[in-house]
């Protein structure tokens, strides 16, 4: 597990580049724009991460780590599986609609990102993903899992449109029209 949690400088750090990337994309953000960003000199960010690519490696992995680690928790604390995917994805469109920058991040930036840290996020997304899976084929026994997956990955799409969808209505408004929508498309439906 990344350790954003227990430095709050590293967590500033993470945050105010995906900010940057977000707006300005990778390759259009310097060192030293990310150093101004929380208040210091672009080679004091040294102290916390070997160059720009570490940092963006840091943070898709602690994205994806943190996904997984609540999903799971979620899952785990559910009574049943019906209480399980509300819990799933109460979680996600919380973590979509409190960081669209990281999501944009995500989808623009994986390929700038060292192989072996690609498929660290990619695994783990994999195993977020099978989460979902596993709650689902409780619902929805009869369905093979290709389905169920490709249901998923149906539902993460909506959830993570927020970056372009979120801005004209309020948190609340759109938080219950993304979770309803996802539920509807996930719940099993008449026969």
């Amino acid at each position: 597990m990344s350790d954003t949690r227990t430095s709050p400088r590293r967590a500033a750090i993470l945050a105010a580049a995906a900010e940057l990337f977000a707006r300005r994309g990778f390759h259009g953000v310097s060192i030293e724009d990310l150093g101004r960003a929380v208040g210091t000199s672009g080679p004091a960010l040294y102290r916390h991460f070997p160059g720009k690519q570490a940092l963006l490696s840091a943070m898709l992995v602690d994205i994806s780590e943190r996904l997984l680690s609540e999903g799971r928790a979620r899952v785990a604390a559910a009574a049943s599986p019906a209480a399980a995917l509300d819990g799933l994805i109460a979680w996600h469109v919380d973590f979509a609609l409190d960081n669209p920058s990281l999501i944009t991040v995500h989808t623009r930036e994986l390929d700038n990102v060292p192989d072996a840290d690609r498929h660290r996020v990619r695994r783990l997304q994999r195993e977020y993903a099978e989460e979902w899976v596993a709650v689902l084929s409780k619902l929805r026994p009869a369905e093979p899992p290709a389905r169920l997956r490709a249901a998923v990955h149906a539902a993460f799409g909506l959830i993570n449109s927020t970056p372009h969808s979120a801005g004209e209505l309020d948190r609340g408004v759109m938080a219950e029209l993304l979770a309803g929508m996802a539920r509807a498309a996930l719940r099993p439906g008449p026969s």
